[in-house]
């Protein structure tokens, strides 16, 4: 995976859409909400990746501690997102 591109979505708005929506997700309802906020053919990137799927995304994000486990799935939380 190569540097952001300008035309990536960055991580941070996924997980921003997440907080906004208030309610839990799993793998399968997450991806079919980013599909719907970014469209299906969107890239993705973070900090230290790009290039990425919704799918891809979420596995990195769920393999860097980034989501919080609740009741019914998972959430994130504003402290996971990095400032910078």
């Amino acid at each position: 995976m190569q540097p952001s591109s300008e035309n990536e979505i960055h991580g941070h708005d996924v997980m921003q859409m997440m907080l906004e929506s208030g309610q839990p997700f799993d793998a399968a309802s997450l991806e079919s909400a980013i599909h719907a906020r970014f469209g299906e053919e969107a890239r993705f990137c973070t900090c230290s990746a790009s290039g990425m799927t919704a799918r891809e995304l979420i596995a990195f994000l769920a393999e860097r501690g980034k989501f919080v486990p609740t009741g019914d799935g998972f959430s994130t939380d504003a402290s996971k997102i990095c400032n910078h």
